[in-house]
């Protein structure tokens, strides 16, 4: 029996858009000097500090 895989292409912007109204935001939260914090309420520095921050997976 021969197996075929098929390979799917990225999400393209218009499928995206056809389910935009099923999308909710995911707001993001970090640990800052002992307390959690969303990364939306950063300003501009602290958040070019967190996109420079190596993530570590556990």
């Amino acid at each position: 029996m021969k197996m075929l895989t098929e390979i799917k292409e990225p999400q393209t912007e218009n499928q995206l858009a056809k389910h935009e109204s099923k999308r909710t935001k995911c707001l993001v939260y970090t640990r800052v000097m002992g307390y959690h914090r969303p990364v939306e309420s950063f300003n501009i520095g602290k958040k070019g500090e967190h996109k420079q921050r190596t993530h570590f997976q556990e």
